[in-house]
């Protein structure tokens, strides 16, 4: 048995999994190793931080996002489709 089926144990079981498991225990086999190749086209990306703020929001449209907010916080589903929108507007 593999002790690192991560697809069959539960989250929890996962995370002690992970914070017990060495660097020599890593699997990188189906990762390509990092060049310089790839270093010279590598972009970073700024990461943006939540501005903390407060909006009203109908309660039948909150209570929507948070039953279709499956893998994610509703919050980050609501900036999903807030970003999404304000992409589609700035290609018009």
């Amino acid at each position: 048995m593999n002790p690192y089926d991560f697809a069959n144990m539960s989250e929890e079981e996962r995370h002690k999994t992970l914070l017990e498991m060495s660097d020599e225990d890593i699997d990188y086999s189906d990762i390509p190793e990092l060049d310089e190749e790839f270093f010279k086209n590598a972009k970073r990306i700024k990461q943006l931080k939540p501005k903390v703020d407060s909006i009203n929001i109908r309660s039948d449209i909150l209570d929507w996002f948070k039953s279709h907010a499956q893998e994610k916080k509703y919050e980050d589903l609501i900036n999903d489709v807030l970003e999404s929108y304000i992409n589609n507007q700035k290609k018009c």
